[in-house]
């Protein structure tokens, strides 16, 4: 691992730099009312800060000043009726369902509002019993409205002085993950690699690409100053994060057999030099990464010409040696995998070319496309949308249900005595923290909450044993905030153990020598809310991840049609839509990535629920197979080569009709005669079997002639990596039909169809 560059990727992230600001937005007030004594007095107002500033999600500006001024709406607002209700039990928990209905159902807008939602739930755990108002409820209020105001404040001067700076660390970001995509993918070439496992691991960093892809293209797409400025910064970014989702596909098409390329080249060094070329690729999108997050230019950081060249030589000098009438396939296909890898290095080297863009060229940056057809639906901000929600049907209700529930069972559970709790409005907080609408991500959370907030705790306890200066605490108090913040996305525990910490330390600098209650009260809050948590989830209206199975796997097959055939369509009229096929890999990619998001959270799910699990992951690796292949045949569809020897209309036909018949047996339809005899097709590809047949014997019969270009290709190896790709496909899609037609026997109990 090369943990310089480790280091400077999280110095240089969004969530450092986000935590930096929320940290000193919430302490520098604090230092100011300590100086004059009023901290205890004045509290409520960083803690007003901190909350508004957790609600802030990445995403475009207007986005998030909105979302900033309605939650501090929600937060007095819920502040100040549980402040004025707090004495009366039945209206505390009138108050409790209304609210805890209310902020868990506007989560159907989106992840900004649900962040809202929460942590307006939060606020109401903090003021229901009033410990922190005092006797001037109102005078309390208005602080605390202060410290929410005082947020908004930092964000909107944040935000003006540097306006590219979240879009700059989104894209960077992007860079990165493909980065590490591309050194799973590097793994595949290694010698004896565990095929089982990298195959997981692709999936699962297609899940995490799809995501950021996703909140980037919000924040990219519909920032004005980012679409519209004519400015070098705007159009910079712009192309850079277009061009990271050409890098990405590219990425993808490295698809091969690498069962049978191993054996193949088991007795060579060549999968090895593949293997440690593409890590240095990855390094030079790591580079690039990095320099878009920190707002600087990047240089290359090897001669990648050089290296290029190198890893071309072992390949003809293996040739030379090895290539005969057997062997001709197998270097035909490595031959097709170093001209990808070309490929990958030219977009490399034009990324750079595009970030080292003198200012003096910048109206020379268009994208050309119509940028609204990328941009994310997201539900509108309308009453329709919140009533149609109000259902069983829904899951964000029922999870509302649930939620209100625990809450619930958590207040009247801290009004027992008995067990002697000081700060039992950590129950409610916790379980708000823990509970999700997905049992799985409760149940993980759950744990790693438990986990964090005991060994936080521990630390916690001996620092303020055996530390005594106000400085070290402090300074250990301001590393935690931020350290917690930077992790609170990606690394639950981590953000927990390091809140536990500054938690007790804050608690420590206004309450003294109370470390001992502090620890018991924390430690057996959790433990009893995470009970809470994980008893509602498990038994109140649970929503299981099996019951969307169906949906998604529709979704994904679908898509994946639709994208092979943009892909086809060059080869059968000759044109290609450039924008419509970018929009088409976009939905094909976003559908298989929720799709295989679904199918990891199943896994999490009870034994009970993992209902058809084997299917499902079957289906999952399936569809994986067909948007790769699919984007490796887009490589030719894309270049001004034509290819008169495939028989395309009769592969479209085949291979569709192979994907209709998935699709018809998912909607519970049975398949046609027709789809089936279109499915039986066979193209009359013939010449290409000739072609090879003619070249294995002029190598039979005549000496290797060594031709050196890299970047040329023999049109027989194109015409029969094309043709292999073609059958992969029809091969994968007749997989996936005979996984569904298995699910189907198995749920009618009727025998399969041939």
């Amino acid at each position: 691992m090369n943990y310089s560059a480790e280091l400077k990727k999280f110095v240089t992230s969004q969530y450092l730099y986000s935590a930096i600001r929320i940290t000193l937005a919430t302490v520098l007030p604090c230092l100011v009312l300590a100086h004059f004594g009023i901290l205890k007095e004045y509290f409520l107002f960083p803690l007003g800060t901190s909350f508004v500033a957790l609600t802030d999600q990445p995403g475009p500006f207007i986005r998030r000043r909105n979302a900033l001024a309605f939650a501090i709406c929600c937060f007095v607002f819920v502040a100040l009726i549980a402040s004025l209700v707090m004495n009366f039990k039945i209206l505390v928990l009138l108050e409790i369902i209304i609210f805890g209905m209310f902020f868990s159902l506007i989560g159907v807008y989106g992840q900004r509002l649900a962040a809202v939602g929460s942590l307006s739930l939060v606020v109401l755990a903090i003021f229901i019993d009033g410990h922190l108002t005092g006797a001037n409820i109102f005078k309390s209020l208005l602080i605390f409205t202060c410290g929410c105001i005082w947020f908004l404040l930092i964000f909107l001067v944040v935000t003006t002085i540097r306006p590219y700076k979240l879009a700059g660390q989104m894209i960077g970001e992007n860079y990165l993950q493909l980065a590490e995509f591309l050194k799973i993918k590097a793994n595949y070439y290694q010698k004896n690699p565990d095929f089982d496992k990298l195959t997981t691991q692709v999936i699962a960093k297609q899940i995490e690409i799809k995501n950021l892809q996703e909140d980037t293209r919000e924040t990219v797409f519909k920032t004005r100053t980012i679409v519209n400025e004519s400015t070098t910064t705007s159009r910079l970014l712009m192309l850079m994060f277009l061009n990271s989702m050409d890098l990405h596909e590219k990425l993808m098409t490295s698809e091969s057999d690498y069962q049978k390329l191993q054996q193949s080249f088991e007795d060579s060094m060549i999968l090895v030099n593949i293997h440690d070329y593409l890590n240095l690729l990855a390094e030079e999108i790591t580079n690039i990464g990095i320099a878009l997050q920190s707002g600087t230019r990047a240089k290359p950081m090897f001669n990648l010409e050089l290296e290029l060249k190198n890893l071309n030589y072992n390949y003809f000098e293996l040739r030379n040696k090895q290539l005969s009438p057997d062997s001709l396939e197998n270097f035909m296909v490595l031959r097709q995998i170093l001209m990808r890898i070309n490929e990958i290095t030219k977009e490399i080297n034009e990324i750079y070319k595009v970030f080292s863009q003198d200012v003096k060229l910048a109206k020379s940056l268009s994208t050309g496309l119509d940028l609204r057809k990328f941009m994310p639906n997201e539900p509108k901000l309308n009453s329709k949308v919140l009533r149609n929600n109000i259902s069983l049907s829904s899951s964000h209700f029922r999870h509302a249900i649930r939620i209100t529930t625990a809450l619930l069972l958590g207040y009247l559970f801290s009004m027992f005595d008995f067990l002697g709790l000081g700060h039992t409005y950590w129950i409610l907080i916790t379980i708000t923290a823990i509970l999700k609408p997905a049992y799985s991500i409760t149940k993980q959370r759950n744990l790693l909450r438990l986990y964090g907030t005991v060994t936080g705790a521990t630390i916690a306890y001996i620092i303020l044993h055996f530390i005594h200066i106000n400085s070290v605490l402090f300074a250990i108090l301001l590393i935690s905030m931020i350290m917690c913040f930077s992790f609170l996305k990606g690394r639950y525990f981590w953000a927990v153990l390091f809140m536990t910490i500054y938690i007790f330390l804050s608690f420590n600098f206004l309450n003294p020598g109370k470390v001992n209650i502090i620890f018991k009260d924390r430690v057996l809050d959790t433990a009893i809310a995470g009970i809470i948590a994980f008893a509602v989830s498990y038994i109140v209206l649970p929503v299981w991840e099996h019951t969307q199975n169906l949906d998604l796997m529709k979704k994904s097959a679908a898509d994946n049609l639709i994208y092979f055939q943009s892909v086809m369509s060059k080869f059968l009229q000759g044109n290609f839509d450039l924008e419509d096929y970018k929009v088409k890999r976009k939905n094909a990619i976003i559908s298989l990535a929720n799709l295989s998001d679904n199918f990891q959270r199943m896994i999490s799910d009870p034994k009970n629920q993992q209902k058809k699990l084997e299917v499902v992951h079957q289906f999952v690796a399936t569809s994986h197979l067909i948007t790769a292949y699919t984007a490796s045949l887009s490589q030719y569809s894309k270049s001004n080569e034509q290819y008169p020897e495939i028989d395309a209309e009769s592969w479209s036909r085949k291979i569709e009709a192979e994907m209709q018949q998935t699709s018809t047996l998912l909607n519970g339809d049975d398949i046609t005669e027709a789809l089936r005899m279109e499915s039986r097709l066979e193209p009359e590809d013939s010449s290409i079997e000739d072609m090879l047949l003619k070249r294995k014997t002029e190598i039979e019969e005549n000496e290797i002639v060594d031709r050196r270009d890299p970047d040329k290709i023999s049109h027989l190896t194109e015409l029969k990596n094309i043709h292999d790709i073609l059958e992969l496909i029809y091969d994968v899609a007749k997989e996936q039909r005979k996984v569904i037609e298995k699910y189907r026997s198995e749920k009618h109990s009727t025998p399969p169809q041939s």
